[in-house]
């Protein structure tokens, strides 16, 4: 069985075993942030993120633009 291969949304890293990758998941109004499990990563709509710099990265433009 292949697993599956994750890609950060801000670089473009990959990697099939992240260790400390950052999955977020939100909507219009709402933004969760969860340490990495298969479960979160798997779930429809998950981001995926390489470290807390660019988990911070996307944040940050979400906020803006519901505040925008």
């Amino acid at each position: 069985m292949i697993d599956s291969i994750y890609r950060c949304e801000i670089c473009g890293d990959e990697s099939q075993n992240p260790q400390k990758w950052i999955v977020i998941q939100c909507n219009s109004t709402q933004l969760t942030v969860f340490k990495w499990t298969k479960e979160a990563a798997e779930a429809p709509g998950a981001r995926h993120y390489c470290g807390e710099a660019h988990a911070q990265v996307y944040i940050s433009r979400w906020l803006e633009a519901l505040c925008g």
